[in-house]
């Protein structure tokens, strides 16, 4: 069974809307001819995502979302652990409220399970552009 489900780790933040949220993401995935599978999206602290980070990709930095792709074929799975202190200090940093960060964060991993990567200069490019054209869906302003 398809879910998009929303957790804490470590953190009480609360995602607002979230059903809103959910078909948004929804319709990102079929947009890309993929089938949404399980995907859980995890807020948590910096110190924890730092901890994940080092602990899983032995790299020593905070970062503010780091996904674990567990694709099958064209079925989109994984897990998107969020750290909301750096959605909160970059939201400040771009002149952007929480939730047009927070959900900046939320379309930017779930468009790396769809397949974009952002390694590259051109690549950072293009996932900037898909992520403020699916903030402009959701009727969000990007910054």
């Amino acid at each position: 069974m398809a879910s998009i489900v929303f957790d804490r780790l470590d953190h009480a933040h609360r995602l607002r809307s979230i059903k809103r949220v959910r078909q948004w993401l929804q319709q990102v995935i079929e947009s890309h001819d993929l089938e949404v599978g399980e995907i859980a999206i995890i807020f948590c602290t910096d110190e924890a995502l730092l901890d994940i980070n080092r602990k899983a990709l032995d790299h020593d930095y905070y970062t503010d979302i780091i996904t674990f792709d567990h694709c099958v074929g064209d079925i989109v799975s994984g897990d998107l652990y969020i750290s909301v202190d750096r959605v909160k200090e970059n939201a400040q940093q771009h002149g952007a409220t929480v939730y047009q960060e927070m959900l900046r964060v939320c379309v930017h991993g779930v468009l790396h399970l769809c397949g974009q990567g952002d390694k590259t200069e051109a690549e950072a490019q293009v996932m900037r552009q898909k992520e403020d054209h699916w903030l402009s869906v959701f009727h969000v302003e990007p910054t």
